[in-house]
């Protein structure tokens, strides 16, 4: 018998003033993009949370939405594509959510990230 695994997705607050999610979650139920690898797995996306904007200590934010994971039992965090464009602490996040989840530092387009316009190299997660 499969074990489910469940699925935590992070997005940027700002984001998601103007975002519905749909990017994020057509990649997540069509199994493409960043859940491709998951094509045999049995998924339950159980949190789908802003990383909690700008703020005194957005570090502990993300503290926060650990603890809140780790609660309901979260096996898999991804660190939303827009996160990953935009955010100042995009890294940071990265390695505290590895301390106690698997981590996918996207959700949907490339895997790769594009640097912006003033830096010419490209750059994988």
């Amino acid at each position: 018998m499969k074990t489910t695994r469940k699925v935590a997705i992070i997005v940027r607050e700002e984001t998601s003033k103007t975002c519905v999610g749909k990017g994020c979650l057509n990649a997540f139920y069509q199994k493409i993009d960043a859940f491709e690898k998951y094509q045999d797995e049995s998924l339950e996306l159980v949190a789908f949370c802003d990383d909690g904007g700008v703020s005194e200590d957005p570090i502990e934010n993300i503290r926060n939405r650990i603890e809140k994971f780790k609660k309901i039992g979260v096996d898999i965090v991804h660190v939303s594509t827009c996160i990953r464009a935009k955010s100042p602490i995009y890294k940071e996040m990265l390695v505290l959510f590895s301390k106690e989840f698997d981590v996918m530092g996207y959700t949907h387009g490339s895997a790769v990230r594009k640097k912006s316009m003033h830096h010419h190299s490209q750059e994988n997660l």
